[in-house]
């Protein structure tokens, strides 16, 4: 049972692991064991509420397919165990920061001093350019 907060979670029978083996370097071991785990979520068949369905559907992540599976690859580690609690962990982080409301922006105006900063330093360069001009009598 993965738990998301204090009043939600996720039953260990609406995610799907799958044991596959790794890509990269490691010598034989790679060859041999399928230390690697691919993880599955369906949003559509879970027991998450609507609201965090709405989220997740509409939050541009490249992990969630437009049929509305989320697909985790973990291969970071050389036990299957360790792969388990990394994709499990980047699953229900993908949840919790999908369901996280944007902060919005505040429209902020400049300082007083770095405008006039900014001013100050458009007049040395004009000066500056001025005094290259040809003088004329």
């Amino acid at each position: 049972m993965l738990s998301l907060n204090h009043n939600l979670s996720i039953a260990d029978e609406e995610i799907q692991m799958t044991a596959i083996r790794a890509q990269g370097a490691g010598g034989q071991n790679v060859n041999k064991v399928s230390s690697a785990i691919h993880c599955r979520f369906d949003i559509n068949a879970s027991s998450l509420p609507d609201y965090y369905k709405n989220k997740l559907f509409t939050y541009n992540d490249h992990r969630i397919s437009k049929d509305g599976i989320i697909i985790i690859k973990a291969q970071n580690h050389r036990s299957q165990e360790q792969n388990k609690l990394d994709a499990l962990e980047r699953l229900k982080e993908l949840i919790l920061t999908a369901i996280t409301p944007v902060k919005k922006r505040i429209a902020s105006k400049p300082k007083h001093s770095s405008v006039r900063k900014r001013l100050d330093n458009k007049n040395k360069n004009s000066q500056k350019k001025d005094m290259r001009k040809k003088i004329n009598f």
